[in-house]
């Protein structure tokens, strides 16, 4: 099976590598410029070679991941039979994108969004075919969750497919019905945005709160030290879209989340957020 992935930054690139790693795939890995395509072809290199170093891969299933990685730009994906689409969480941008591929790409070929909150149904309003969200979570080659988002529109043989395909790939998948933030987000998000209540409120230091959780709830990873992981510009993305959808004061972002944002502290990708990455 060819995959297109659109968008090459962390959390498409990602996606790119266990489709490669995966036998039968090959991948066409795409951005809005070659060079950002190859951005994103390097950073999958560069994983494949780490996990080799380690131990943890051949080097010749890592060569042979890497050449089933090829690059393009959207309108390179035409002859794909999945196209997974992994830009920024933008409805606008998203609806424009699929607009596009709608009218380029063959017919049979299945649209996947990987929008981690955003309505799959409206992404995929108005289109000739129907649009199926695959949530994966970061880092995505090793996170074995996919959350499988299938509007009332979708057949039910491409959910059978897309089912089939995220087994494929070695993800367990869970289904749920699109519904503001899906499940993951949906609980997980207002918990890091108490925990910034709480830090902001200086109940707690940081690190504390992040142990507390760790080691009273058996948490791998503390709720601030998640947020910067994640990006605190996309964990307040998804906090008012549940608050705009939901309505309800407690999806509400907390200003000290806003306030970082705003600043560009953002997490890992700034070189800080609620810690020094």
């Amino acid at each position: 099976m060819k995959v297109g992935i659109i968008g090459a930054g962390t959390m498409g690139a990602g996606i790119a590598q266990v489709f490669a790693c995966a036998e039968g795939y090959s991948v066409v890995l795409c951005d809005v410029s070659a060079e950002q395509s190859e951005r994103g072809k390097a950073k999958v290199g560069a994983a494949l070679e780490k996990l080799v170093s380690r131990g943890k891969m051949a080097d010749e299933d890592a060569r042979k991941a890497a050449a089933a990685i090829s690059v393009g730009t959207t309108q390179t994906v035409a002859d794909c039979d999945l196209i997974v689409e992994a830009a920024l969480e933008d409805m606008k941008l998203k609806r424009e994108l699929f607009a596009a591929l709608d009218g380029a790409c063959k017919a049979g070929a299945i649209f996947v969004t990987n929008t981690s909150s955003l309505s799959v149904t409206e992404i995929g309003a108005g289109l000739g075919r129907p649009v199926i969200g695959m949530h994966f979570f970061n880092p995505v080659p090793v996170m074995k969750l996919v959350e499988i988002v299938a509007p009332d529109s979708v057949p039910p043989e491409v959910v059978g497919k897309v089912k089939e395909i995220a087994a494929s790939i070695g993800k367990t998948s869970v289904m749920v019905k699109d519904s503001p933030g899906f499940i993951v987000n949906r609980l997980l998000i207002p918990f890091i945005n108490e925990a910034i209540g709480l830090l902001a409120e200086g109940a707690a230091e940081a690190a504390d709160i992040d142990t507390a959780m760790k080691l009273g709830a058996n948490h791998p990873m503390g709720p601030l030290e998640l947020a910067d992981l994640i990006g605190l510009d996309i964990c307040l993305a998804i906090m008012e879209d549940l608050h705009a959808r939901i309505g309800d004061q407690k999806y509400c972002p907390h200003p000290r989340l806003r306030e970082m944002v705003k600043a560009g502290t953002l997490g890992r990708k700034s070189g800080k957020g609620f810690y020094s990455c």
